[in-house]
Formats: structure tokens, sequence, C-alpha cells
């Protein structure tokens, strides 16, 4: 039997022989499916998967609050559905009705499944609104300084996405892209809610058959995949901004501003221009004084900057340049510099931001917005950035800043995660660990035990895709693939819908939460849905019945160009932008009014709290870029084979320059400590020259193993960045994470090493 089914790194027909999974094979012939793939199957039934509920056993036997210092390194008891969910039902209500709904921490963040109806988040923020109301997190690690800074200067960072200049309309408009960050093709081979076929490769192997050139302006050349014949500008962490500067003032000096468009179409260039030549703090932002802060030669920035003047320019951003210490400023300059040339809203010209973030990101596929499952209001408007977890859960009632607004961390009791690893994504994870020692009670419903499963109280087994029934839909993917059900659940697995049901059950509201709806009702309804959007906007998708039988459906239509602002530049009074002004702009009184003292009215070049050019480098000398891995999404699938074939001696590899490596007797395959104030892991070391000397880079998701768990700064043995990443916020105005603001050192391992235990189960105690 073959059946089709989708997560987030491609589309798959699967054989099935005896009930079981035979094997995978693309959803399209000869697609380039990700690497990730191979992990898919030999998970499914690994060592890691959890197979019953289990509570951990201190807080079993002391109760809520017991111990949590002992998260992590407790030994857990299995227990039956009905007493977990009868202990998780109890929480509740006793947390609820002792310390009010703002007291559960239900931010609950992570990509989850690709299934447009077993979603994690929406699944638990859906009955925790009907419960209540849960203090939630607003934005996203990805592109958190993005999503704030955007909106005061240019418009929602979701518009950028959508409409962002497609590989298509780069091919034939684009004379020479800035790539800030660069286009990571690994990136590509994912997209958030589901990928029908992987076109990215070859969109950019016709992008560098073509007339355009492209400079990609990173630490890493391989940033630039080899398709795009790319020329590669090496730059030191973190100081786009100030490269970005000095090509803004050479386009000043040479007369090459389009002052018509500054004029006609933003607001507060006069405001900034004096900080560009030095009018008001002496410093007149050169390409000699760019060339001290980026370790860029002067003659190649003047030179860039020159070519610059001839012909469509697109300036690109990579998500990962917002990452940093006042990582707002280099999408502010970035929008500064595309706004000079005047080519923003022209088709292949201006600006983008994420290109190849995702698969989606430049796709030329036609777009839908498809429905989803409804999570309702959350009646309490308790919330924090979405970094800022530790910060909350260590200081309640403390007052923080964010977005001009001044608030005040909630006193978290319980934390409720669903569908993501914190232990992942946050930074700083010895802070993070602290943190998480304080809720009375944490649950994780998760599919493995991972290290966020291991630090909690309640653990309640989750199906993975191949176990249920759903739909898989992108609105940046154009397309949608039923996710149908191949196997038997392993173990006890249940759904997150149907755990939250029987949860709401008890707590007397499981008809409104399951609208009385089985599984195929729920996909009927968002299939409904999603036609009638589909009618609104002109287009015809077959019925739900004919859809599941084909398996899989792709808009018809493109290869699409959106000319990003096009609409704006046409007409800038019918079609002004969500900005207070209704303009781009270049100074934002807003922003100035916050008053905040790292963020001014228009964009700074401000030293970050670490970097290469920093005092800190005599103890620190690398910095550490912590990016998206090729061999696995975040964190997902660490054990399975496609990740584990990359690791170097079990550990994840990290990639040096071998000037750095040979200054500290290393050599290739070297099992090597990475070491700050904050923490250290090991990790193997792969020498490369495609990343600049001073800067090494450790990929995330490597699942985080303290070696001592009930031992504060213990060392991570397999190789997790974030137990070295700072746990700070990019400004007050975002609060977004800043991993990638970050210095190291490295030395060999000497002796004995620690066995690795990330992929195995816990220690049991019996009941």
């Amino acid at each position: 039997m073959k059946l089709t089914t989708a997560n987030h790194w491609g589309s798959y027909v699967a054989e099935l022989r005896q009930g079981q999974v035979d094997s995978l094979s693309p959803l399209v012939s000869g697609d380039d499916v990700s690497d990730m793939s191979a992990s898919i199957l030999d998970t499914l039934d690994g060592k890691s998967r959890i197979r019953r509920p289990a509570i951990r056993e201190s807080w079993l036997k002391g109760g809520p609050g017991t111990d949590g210092h002992l998260r992590g390194a407790d030994r857990f008891i299995e227990v039956e559905w009905d007493q977990a969910l009868d202990l998780l039902a109890g929480e509740i209500t006793r947390i609820r009705g002792t310390h009010g709904n703002q007291a559960i921490y239900a931010g609950s963040y992570g990509w989850a499944s690709a299934g447009r109806f077993h979603h994690a988040q929406s699944q638990i923020h859906r009955f925790y609104n009907m419960a209540g109301g849960y203090t939630k997190s607003v934005n996203a690690y990805s592109f958190a300084a993005g999503e704030v800074i955007l909106p005061h200067i240019l418009t929602d960072l979701r518009s950028t996405m959508y409409d962002a200049p497609s590989w298509y309309e780069i091919a034939e408009h684009t004379d020479l892209m800035l790539a800030f960050g660069g286009l990571a093709l690994k990136n590509t081979q994912i997209q958030n809610g589901g990928l029908g076929q992987h076109t990215a490769r070859d969109w950019m192997a016709k992008l560098g058959a073509g007339k355009g050139q492209f400079i990609g302006i990173s630490p890493i050349r391989d940033d630039m995949t080899p398709e795009l014949q790319a020329e590669w500008m090496p730059i030191r962490p973190n100081t786009d901004t100030a490269l970005m500067m000095a090509l803004a003032y050479c386009l000043d000096q040479a007369g090459k501003v389009d002052t018509a468009f500054l004029a006609r179409y933003t607001t507060g260039y006069d405001a900034f221009r004096p900080y560009l030549l030095g009018e008001n703090d002496g410093v007149p932002k050169t390409p000699a004084w760019a060339a001290q802060i980026t370790g860029i030669p002067e003659a190649d920035i003047t030179a860039l900057a020159d070519r610059m003047t001839r012909g469509r320019v697109l300036i690109s951003l990579s998500w990962s340049l917002q990452r940093a210490d006042h990582g707002e400023q280099s999408y502010w300059m970035g929008v500064v510099l595309a706004a000079m040339l005047g080519q923003i809203g022209l088709p292949g010209g201006g600006i983008a931001i994420g290109l190849a973030g995702e698969h989606g990101n430049g796709n030329p596929d036609p777009q839908l917005r498809w429905a989803a499952v409804p999570t309702g209001r959350n009646p309490i408007d308790s919330f924090i950035p979405v970094a800022r977890i530790s910060d909350m859960l260590l200081n309640p009632g403390a007052e923080f800043d964010y977005n001009g607004k001044r608030l005040t961390y909630p006193d978290i009791r319980m934390v409720h995660w669903a569908g993501g690893n914190p232990f992942h994504h946050h930074q700083d994870l010895n802070r993070l660990r602290k943190a998480w020692a304080k809720p009375e009670t944490v649950v994780v419903q998760e599919i493995f035990w991972t290290p966020a499963a291991r630090h909690a109280d309640i653990v309640l087994p989750v199906t993975t895709v191949m176990e249920r029934n759903d739909i898989a839909v992108a609105q940046l993917d154009g397309w949608a693939v039923a996710m149908k059900k191949l196997v038997a659940p392993v173990g006890q697995a249940r759904n997150d819908h149907d755990i939250m049901a029987d949860v709401a059950d008890r707590l007397g509201f499981k008809a409104q939460f399951t609208e009385d709806r089985s599984e195929m009702d729920w996909l009927r309804d968002i299939w409904d849905r999603s036609r009638q959007e589909a009618g609104r906007v002109g287009r015809e998708l077959p019925s739900f019945d004919d859809f599941w039988k084909a398996g899989h459906l792709h808009l018809e239509g493109g290869p699409e160009t959106r000319c990003f602002l096009g609409e704006f530049r046409k007409d800038p009074i019918a079609n002004r932008l969500k900005t207070p002004t209704g303009k781009i702009e270049i100074f934002s009184k807003t922003i100035a009014d916050f008053g905040y003292a790292e963020i001014a009215g228009h964009p700074t070049w401000t030293e970050p709290y670490e970097w290469l050019g920093g005092a800190a480098i005599e103890q620190t000398p690398l910095h550490l870029i912590s990016n998206q891995p090729k061999s696995r999404l975040h964190s997902q699938l660490d054990p399975g084979r496609g990740s584990v074939k990359t690791k170097i001696q079990g550990r994840e590899p990290m990639r040096m320059n071998p000037r750095d490596a040979k200054a500290r007797g290393l050599q290739d395959g070297a099992l090597v400590r990475v070491f700050n104030a904050r923490g250290s892991c090991l990790a193997g070391i792969f020498l490369d020259e495609a990343i600049m000397p001073g800067v090494v880079q450790l990929a995330t998701g490597a699942w985080y193993d303290p070696e001592a768990p009930e031992r504060d700064g213990s060392l991570d043995r397999h190789g997790n960045p974030n137990v070295l990443t700072a746990d700070r916020g990019t400004s007050r105005l975002s609060q977004g994470p800043s991993a990638h603001t970050c210095l190291v050192q490295v030395e060999a391992v000497l002796g004995d090493t620690p066995e690795m235990k990330a992929f195995d189960q816990p220690a049991f105690a019996s009941g």
C-alpha cells in the first residue's frame, strides 16, 4: 500500500508492508529532498521515544514545588493515562483558583508538526483560552528584533515574507544583490507548515547562470550556495550596520542618492544625514572608519559602493543579522540604504528580508491563506517577549521595557509546553536551568525524551505525523499534502488534541473544545474554510474527498513577480504604509520618544557587548556563530541517522579556520572544549577555509546533555552552543535574542571524555 505524508522538510509517498513503513520516496519524482529525511523512520520507534506517561519522582511523592532543582536529574515513574490527566487537571484547577490564570505560562514555542490540525501550539492555546487564559509569549526567536522594528519604519515582517521578491523576479530584473548574512541553501530545505517540492537549488542555479551578480557578505563563505557563483566578502560578525553606513556615506558624497525618492516616500533623512557625515558626533562614517570595524579593506568598500550605482540593486538581509546585540540597527540601516538608492517598489530592486530563510521565502509559487484550527481569544493580557522566559521565571513582579511599554513579569507557578524544546532555542542554558527550577509544576507533551521532557514533572507521550491524519499546507509554498496515518501509535502515545480534550472533559468544557468533531471532521472543516478563502481570491479548490483521494494539490500559476512595496511606490497616498507617517521612516519620532539610550530615532552604530574589536578577545578571542544546522530542523530528529552521521566522535561538529586550529595545536577531527564565562561544551573540530579566521561555527540543535544536571554550570557533553550564548535582549525596544553576539575560547580535550547520554532514556523508579 502507498500513502502520502509530509513534514516540514518534504513530502513523500510511504510504502507500507505488514503494518510498517517500508520506505519513503519523494512525492515528486527526482525531488531534491532534504538529508533530514533519513532520520524520519529510524526515530519512529527509536530508543529516545516516550512510550508511557511519566511523572518526576520527587514531584509525585512530595507534591508540586518539590525539588525543582532536580529537574533534569531526577528519576521518573511511569503511570497510567488517567492518573497523569487527573494530576494535570488538578494542577490547573489549583493554580487557577489560588493564583489566577496568569500564573500559567503556556507560551509553548516551537515548530512542532507541519499538520494544520495536529499543531501542538494551536491545540494548547485553544485549550487555555477556553480554560480562562494564560500568560503567552510574543514574537519569534528567529526574527524578534525585526518583528518589532519593521512596523515602526517600513511594514510588518510577515509582509516581507509573503511579498518578498521571488527568485523569478530576481532572475529577470536584479543586476546586483548584496546578501548580508547570505542566502544559505540549507535553510531552504525546510518550510514551516510543509514543503511539496524543493525548487530553491534550481532557482539559484538559474540566478548564477544569469545576468545578475551576487555578493555574499558573511563570515561564512557557503552561506551562498556554489550555484549562485557569488563573490564572498568576509565580514566580522555583528558589524554589518557599519558597512552599510559606509556605503551610504559613499553614495551621499558621490551625489548618487535618489533625493526625489527620499522626498516622496520617506521621512527623516535630514535628521539622519548629520550623523552619517559625523556632524553631530565627530565621526564621519567613511570607508576607512568601517574598515577598522568590519575587517573589510577600505578600497573594497569604496568599490562596492560604486558598483551599487549601476543597474537594479537588491539589498538582502538575512534573519540571522538581527539576532545580535543592537540587532534592530542592521534592519533599519538596510532599509535606509535601499531607500537612498531609490529602487524600493521596483521589480528585483529595493530590499528583501529573510530570503532563503525557509523554502517559501523567494519561492515564486502562487500563495493562498489556508485555514487553521481556531484558537479563540485569550482573556488574560499578560505576556512576555519570547526570549525573556528566564527573566520572567527568575524575577516575578519585576518591571521590564518592551516596545515603548513598561510591563511587569507575572509570577508563574506552572509551565505547560507542547511542540517545542526550550533547551534548544533559548540562550544561556545554565541560567535557564536555574529559572526552570522555579515553577511549582512543569508539564511537557513530547514525542521523544528531549531535554525539555527530561526537565518536566508531568510528561505526556505524543504521536508523530505518521501516526495520525492531517493536512500539510504553507502559504509560501503553493502545495497541500494529505498526511495520512501510516502506522499505529508507538506505545501509549496520543494526539495532542485528544490529550487536551480529556483534560477539558475533567474541567467541564470538552464539548466546547472538540465541537463534537472527529479528527476527519476537523480536517474537512479546515479544507472547506480554505476553499472559501480560495474562492474569495478567484481560485477553485477540489472537494475534500477529491483532495484526500489524490493525496496532494499544487496551486496552478506562477512563477510570480511580487514587487515588494510596488503598490506603495505607484501611489504612496492611496497605499500609505502602516507606519505613523505612512512613509518609510528613516527617523522615527515614535522610537525616539521611547527614550531608550541604546536605540536612537535613526540608525546608529554601537559596539556589541562582545565582538572581535572589543577588549574581551584577550580571554575569548573567537566569535561563535550558532546558526541553523544542515542535518536537522532546529533540534528535531537529532537522534536520527541523518543528524548522527554528521557528528564527530559523537559530538556536534564545529567548523574552524585552519589558522585558528594551528595556533591551538588542533587537528581535524579533534575533540575540543568550547568555553566562556557562561558555560562550556564539547565539540568535534572540522577544519574549513570557508569560515573566516577568528570565527567558529557550531550549529544549534544538539540535544542538551549536561554531565552533572544537578550542578550549576555543568559541562554539556554533546555540543549545544546555547550553553555559551548570552541571555540578553537585543535592546529594550524588542528584547529579541542576541545569540550571535558571543565570544568563546577553544582548547583540546586531554584524557578521558565523559560518555554522552543525550539520546538515552532517563532513569525510572518503580511506582
